[in-house]
């Protein structure tokens, strides 16, 4: 008996029993969905989580203050950035964080909001895009002005609508708000979870860090300081220049107060834990294929009872032990391999699906489809030995008595 007549004999057999065949698919069908799903959108994350990387820049380097070393003399200054980019030519900007967590409201409504307390030049090195108006300049930085740039979901959560520059909200902590002036609007960067909740995610907002001191009645504690050098080369440069002016200015030679680090190198510790938490979970799920298995092995030995007689037949006009262990292990493949395709199907619909949800865009590779049709197909073999091997060695004799 030739390949294609044990597949015409195995597809013959699966349509005879829909139901029961389907069934047996259905826990290789969840395995394989399951993974394809997961190790689609992980791809699809760290890709996303890459992108935006990129967008900031390879020559992007962090400064952070060790707050468990660091005493109060020891903190940022506005002073300091200033005389960075002006005694330090590979800096091309240089944008101090500072962050509060408060309210913001308009007539009818209040959320949460990420107070981003920074200057001009986030805007260039953070890659902010601007839907609607502008960026706050220098002079409102210096002066301290009531201007702040809000992201869109902010927009449309206070007024319904996207464009709302010279629109004002009431910012602040949840005690004390001052009324400021909406001067832009960027693409939220929290869109991928705020489509998911919506309301209970908290708005962006960035404001002079002076305007932020002001609101909270206290000059903030700079403790992270952004810097982009003028070229990919300068990087290493600029950062370690920057640290030694920070380390002289400051007098805190003695102690290890500031960290330096580059943004490219915090993207490949993300990418890593985002792959290990990947697999981890693909791992997890991947046990319901073992699961489904165990199904096709249940059921192909269920298939072996009940065509005992047939089998003692086929052996009796000359089957040899090998085409009936063929065949059997045939039909386990073939039910595995078509759950495999259908989970394939499903993994694919289900992770753009969700990936829409969550604002990513799911990488389906064709290595991750061609290994789940080959995993299907090691399953199918694996699990369908046994049950082949067993109507192999059945004694026609007795196969022919069996009632």
């Amino acid at each position: 008996m030739n390949l294609f007549e044990n597949i015409k004999m195995a597809i013959d057999s699966i349509l005879s029993n829909k139901m029961r065949s389907f069934l047996t698919m259905l826990g290789i069908i969840i395995g394989i969905s399951s993974v394809i799903s997961i190790v689609s959108l992980g791809v699809g994350g760290q890709n996303t989580i890459t992108g935006e990387f990129e967008k900031i820049g390879v020559s992007t380097i962090r400064i952070t203050v060790k707050s468990a070393e660091a005493e109060t003399s020891d903190y940022i200054t506005y002073k300091d950035i200033e005389q960075l980019k002006e005694k330090i030519g590979y800096i091309k900007y240089a944008a101090p964080i500072t962050y509060q967590t408060g309210i913001a409201s308009s007539e009818k409504k209040s959320r949460t909001a990420m107070l981003y307390g920074t200057n001009e030049d986030i805007h260039y090195i953070d890659n902010v895009e601007l839907l609607y108006g502008r960026f706050f300049n220098n002079i409102e930085f210096e002066e301290g002005r009531a201007v702040i740039v809000i992201d869109e979901t902010a927009a449309k959560s206070f007024f319904g609508t996207s464009d709302v520059v010279g629109e004002t909200i009431n910012v602040g902590s949840n005690t004390s708000t001052k009324k400021a002036k909406i001067i832009g609007v960027t693409k939220s960067q929290l869109e991928m979870f705020s489509n998911m909740m919506d309301e209970e995610m908290p708005v962006i907002i960035y404001l002079p860090a002076t305007y932020l001191d002001i609101l909270y009645s206290r000059q903030s504690k700079i403790s992270e300081l952004y810097i982009m050098a003028d070229s990919k080369d300068n990087t290493e440069a600029a950062g370690i220049l920057a640290q030694n002016m920070l380390i002289n200015r400051h007098g805190n030679r003695d102690r290890d107060v500031y960290k330096v680090e580059s943004l490219m190198k915090q993207l490949e510790q993300i990418n890593t834990i985002v792959g290990i938490f990947t697999a981890f979970i693909a791992a997890v799920a991947a046990i319901s294929l073992l699961v489904g298995g165990v199904g096709v092995m249940n059921i192909m030995l269920v298939s072996v009872t009940e065509r005992t007689r047939e089998i003692g037949i086929r052996k009796a006009i000359g089957a040899k032990t090998s085409n009936i262990m063929f065949q059997f292990l045939t039909e386990s493949v073939i039910i595995s391999c078509i759950g495999g395709i259908i989970g394939l199907i499903f993994g694919i619909g289900g992770a753009y699906l969700l990936g829409q949800l969550a604002g990513i865009t799911p990488s389906v590779t064709p290595q991750i489809v061609i290994i789940s049709i080959a995993f299907s197909s090691v399953v199918g073999i694996f699990f369908g030995i046994y049950p082949a091997r067993k109507a192999a060695k059945l004694d026609p004799i007795d196969a022919l008595r069996y009632e």
